[in-house]
């Protein structure tokens, strides 16, 4: 008999004939911890335009110090053998193979990693957090630099989370050189703010709407006068644009990320784009909200992220999420979105809902199970969206961090590839989603949207789009080899709400 410790802190027993057992549940971190030996983690892929700084800060556990290096990195760049940094700028579009290097005095790692420079950035989805289902529009300049400093301190970024994002609550009165959005009485020194977020080796975003007033009620990108006075008005557009205006400003700052908010209409969107695009400075345009998908093809040229529903809400099932969505009902409805999925382009699914929240002042945990929150996590892993953390990062609990620090799952979200899981069979309450990767394996995610346990096995489940034999199978969350897999055979239990996720190899 065969012992499997499976993704929900359950004891899965395995014989011959395929029947399976399931014991005691427990919120419980699956993820193994990170050995004192390097291991790089992060994607294998960077994209820059030509001419854009480059900031890319090599995410590796292990313990410190670590010393890094790059071998056949361009002479153009250099990394900082303390930090593992890399700095400088590229004028010239190709492609460059480089190799990451990391030693400590437990061993050593490598790992493969090219550098591209075209017109495509945000190979892989971003991520990183976002001030609002933390904070709401409470938003000042120390809570933002206190969440990148937690950032650092709680190891997130050795995992490659990445951006700090204002969201909205930080606009105040239009003026300066560029006429453009200053810092109100909470944000004193934007410069200085982006300027200590970069120094952590982060990267630093921000918020803007198309609309005179954002959903916050702050100054938005448009006004009725060139003056740009902010009026208060409704939600519409001002008779003026100032996105130009807005863009420079950011630049200058050195800002990294834009969310655009209400609504995403292709018009207002290639406006912004080009403003963006004006600067010799990468700054990743992600939009906010509910996209329409008659609208997908033209959001995949103008910006590396799109909202694909409306904003979401720490609730398992449709019916909990009052006016927002739910988890499963954003998660599970994404199929229809998936041919417009691609490296540099990414649908959006909103930020995750675990750890903290509250969209105000105060906080609370979040209300969803710890099976959901596995089925959350691997749900936006399998379906390539942007990672974007929603919690308050100074309140992160062990099983928190167990869930957003597990490489081999984040793995299949960084999947150079870029392909889109998607829905390819069903066995009741069980729904089993493939995702191909890029070194020929497949991600397999068993989701059980049931209120009880159910088994399964592939094959029962209506499994296809992986042609050959499984000859290994991997539990990503227990990073364990699971031994005689046999995709007939072998029956996988999932709790209720749950997930099982593996990654397969495949042979004649």
């Amino acid at each position: 008999m065969i012992k499997y410790l499976g993704l929900l802190a359950v004891c899965l027993l395995f014989n011959t004939s395929g029947t399976a057992l399931l014991a005691q549940n427990a919120p419980v971190s699956l993820t193994p911890p990170s050995p004192p030996a390097p291991r790089i983690n992060g994607p294998a892929v960077f994209g820059v335009r030509p001419g854009s700084p480059i900031i890319y800060n090599i995410p590796a556990t292990g313990t410190r110090p670590i010393n890094f290096a790059a071998e056949n990195l361009p002479e153009e760049l250099t990394v900082d053998a303390a930090t593992g940094m890399i700095t400088g700028t590229l004028n010239t579009a190709g492609e460059y193979a480089v190799i990451l290097k990391a030693s400590n005095k437990f061993g050593n790692a490598q790992k493969k990693f090219r550098i591209i420079v075209g017109s495509r950035i945000a190979l892989t989805p971003p991520m990183g957090w976002s001030s609002w289902n933390a904070f709401g529009a409470t938003i000042t300049q120390e809570k933002i630099a206190n969440t990148a400093r937690a950032m650092v301190k709680s190891g997130l970024s050795q995992h490659g989370f990445t951006y700090i994002n204002m969201d909205d609550g930080w606009q105040g009165k239009r003026e300066g050189k560029y006429m453009a959005l200053q810092g109100n009485e909470k944000f004193p020194n934007m410069g200085a703010l982006v300027d200590t977020i970069h120094k952590l080796g982060l990267k630093a975003g921000i918020y803007s709407t198309p609309w005179e007033t954002s959903y916050a009620k702050f100054a938005g990108g448009s006004a009725e006068t060139a003056s740009g006075e902010w009026k208060k008005i409704g939600n519409k557009f001002g008779a003026i644009s100032f996105a130009k205006n807005d863009a420079d400003q950011w630049a200058e700052w050195g800002i990294d990320y834009l969310k655009y908010d209400w609504p995403i209409d292709v018009l207002h969107t290639e406006e912004m784009s080009k403003a963006l695009h004006s600067n010799k400075r990468d700054i990743v345009f992600s939009l906010s909200n509910s996209g329409k998908i008659a609208d997908a093809e033209a959001y995949g040229k103008l910006a590396e992220s799109w909202r694909t529903t409306g904003d979401i809400y720490d609730a398992w099932q449709d019916g909990d999420a009052f006016w927002h969505f739910s988890v499963s009902e954003i998660g599970f409805s994404q199929d229809k979105w998936a041919t417009f999925a691609a490296p540099g382009h990414w649908n959006d699914l909103d930020m995750l809902v675990v750890g903290q929240l509250g969209w105000g002042p105060k906080v609370k945990p979040t209300r969803l199970t710890p099976d959901e929150q596995y089925s959350h996590i691997t749900l936006w892993c399998m379906l390539s969206a942007p990672l974007i953390l929603g919690c308050d990062l100074d309140k992160l609990d062990d099983f928190t961090i167990g869930l957003l620090t597990n490489d081999e799952v984040l793995d299949v979200n960084q999947d150079e590839l870029g392909k889109q899981a998607t829905r390819v069979g069903s066995n009741g309450a069980i729904d089993i989603f493939v995702k191909p990767l890029a070194d020929g394996a497949y991600a397999i995610a068993a989701f059980n949207r049931g209120d009880a346990a159910r088994s399964t096995n592939l094959n029962k489940a209506g499994f296809f789009g992986v042609s050959g034999r499984i000859t290994k199978a991997r539990d990503l969350w227990r990073q364990q080899d699971i031994d005689k897999f046999n995709a007939n055979r072998t029956s996988i239990t999932v709790p209720a709400h749950g997930v099982v996720l593996l990654k397969v190899w495949v042979g004649k």
